[in-house]
């Protein structure tokens, strides 16, 4: 794709981003894992966000990212940086942006499954950790912020050109929205799935993050 047909693409999403937070008082929860997708998934938000007038950002968006505890020392320090300068920055540029550093419940976590209950190595066919120790925390705030709000809009970076799997499960969902761009969330009841960047191809998520500023 040229750089002008990227410009208009990204003109078009900005708006639609625009009209889906304004549309209602529903929280949004956007997963950050500091990879290039969910980068760029939260600087979209960010930018379209921010070019409504301070009066309209009414609705706090949670930026949430899981640390399973066992993450490799120096990408653990970058994480958490990144989550200091973006509360920094949201406060500076007045932005309902509010950063949450998740960690499994102790009982889930890696050491307490391998050594204390004898669990097996994560391997392929058994990938017990992914779910204990990334999704589970990441649900419990959702189930949060429903109890609360009654309802959450999650804003994802997942695409589907990532993989056929991926590409099949985000059709499947798809395929049972009840308004435009928000997909059911069949794990997490009154929790809908916005993903900004389903269609785009790896290289259009660079060619963004070598363009546009990173807002934080």
């Amino acid at each position: 794709m040229d750089t002008a047909s990227f410009s208009a693409r990204l003109k078009h999403l900005g708006a639609e981003i625009r009209d889906l937070y304004t549309f209602d008082a529903v929280p949004w929860v956007v997963g950050y894992s500091g990879g290039k997708d969910s980068t760029a998934t939260l600087a979209l938000i960010w930018w379209a966000v921010h070019q409504l007038p301070p009066e309209e950002r009414t609705k706090p968006i949670h930026v949430i990212t899981t640390d399973t505890l066992v993450e490799q020392p120096l990408v653990a320090a970058w994480v958490r940086s990144s989550h200091a300068h973006i509360r920094e920055a949201a406060a500076a540029q007045d932005m309902p942006i509010v950063p949450h550093m998740l960690i499994p419940a102790i009982q889930e976590t890696f050491w307490v499954n391998l050594i204390g209950r004898g669990y097996p190595a994560p391997r392929h066919t058994f990938r017990w950790c992914t779910q204990r120790m990334k999704i589970q925390p990441a649900a419990r705030f959702v189930r949060e912020m429903v109890t609360k709000s009654g309802e959450v809009i999650m804003a994802l970076g997942t695409r589907k050109a990532e993989s056929s799997n991926r590409a099949r499960s985000m059709n499947a969902r798809e395929a049972g929205r009840r308004r435009d761009h928000l997909s059911p969330n069949p794990g997490l009841p009154n929790s809908l799935i916005y993903s900004p960047i389903e269609d785009w191809s790896t290289d259009e998520v660079w060619m963004y993050l070598m363009q546009v500023q990173n807002p934080w």
